[in-house]
């Protein structure tokens, strides 16, 4: 497959690299961020973590924002970064709101038109993407992690839960916990999939939890008692499904944190920490 790299820094003894591919699973030319450290560069195989942004991030978000890089060094792990949705697919206003189209591809793969052709970030995230890595870098597909931030926190829980094979640990900041019973996840949710309940079963970590899905690493969430949307992030909800489905989770509260990258970078060292006791494992 061909790839084009656009930008490379050294960092950290290791490098950072933003490369450019077609991708099968959207249809349109993808971009992702990749850190290798330097274990990896020398010919290793190392484990690595999928980072998976919010809405309006891109690639470049989680890399740059959450001071991830330094610890994942420090562990000799390596981070990859997809965008949050397919780009200038050419879909009618795609680009016109914030939580809808470019930028809040909501990590599902879309059922209906105009969407369903183009935003398959699911199968991006949890197939294609690793595969691609893998093949180009020295990657241990068997010591493969995922966090998430906000709606990346909703779609690495998604991932885990629905493809517990795929990711040996999990964690996740602030995710969205019940999109189903909020309007964030109702609007993206009806585009998405026509409105079609059962495929929200699917997309939503509560109701996945519910149904008696669970991973067999325990879950690390961490979340801010001062979070602008912590009314939609509906984290009591997890916590209830997970004694439920009887899943294992460390759900943490912060007081006075919010909901932004200075809350994540205060707590990322822990993140890759977690990662890296169960990588190694």
């Amino acid at each position: 497959m061909s790839t084009e790299i656009l930008a490379r820094h050294e960092c950290f003894g290791g490098s950072v690299r933003f490369i450019r591919h077609h991708s099968e699973s959207l249809g349109v030319p993808a971009t992702f961020g990749i850190f290798l450290p330097e274990q990896a560069l020398k010919g290793e195989k190392v484990p690595v973590i999928h980072l998976l942004s919010g809405l309006t991030g891109t690639q470049e978000t989680f890399l740059i924002k959450a001071n991830a890089i330094r610890f994942a060094a420090d562990h000799g792990i390596a981070l990859v970064a997809p965008d949050t949705s397919p780009r200038h697919t050419g879909i009618k206003g795609e680009d016109d709101v914030y939580d809808l189209g470019s930028g809040a591809g909501f990590y599902v793969d879309a059922t209906v038109e105009p969407w369903a052709k183009h935003y398959r970030m699911e199968s991006y995230v949890g197939e294609e993407l690793p595969a691609l890595t893998e093949s180009l870098f020295h990657l241990d597909a068997e010591r493969r992690g995922i966090v998430g931030h906000s709606m990346g926190g909703m779609g690495a829980l998604i991932q885990a839960l629905r493809f517990p094979h795929r990711w040996k640990t999990v964690s996740a900041f602030a995710p969205i916990c019940f999109p189903s019973s909020i309007a964030w996840g109702q609007k993206a949710f009806d585009a998405y999939f026509g409105g079609d309940p059962a495929h929200w079963m699917k997309c939503d970590p509560t109701m996945l939890l519910r149904s008696g899905c669970r991973h067999p690493s325990t879950i690390l969430i961490d979340q801010g008692t001062q979070d602008q949307y912590l009314a939609d992030l509906r984290p009591d909800a997890l916590e209830e499904g997970a004694r439920e489905a009887k899943q294992s989770i460390e759900m943490r509260h912060h007081q006075g944190y919010d909901h932004s990258y200075w809350f994540v970078q205060t707590f990322i060292a822990d993140h890759i920490r977690h990662h890296a006791k169960g990588l190694r494992a």
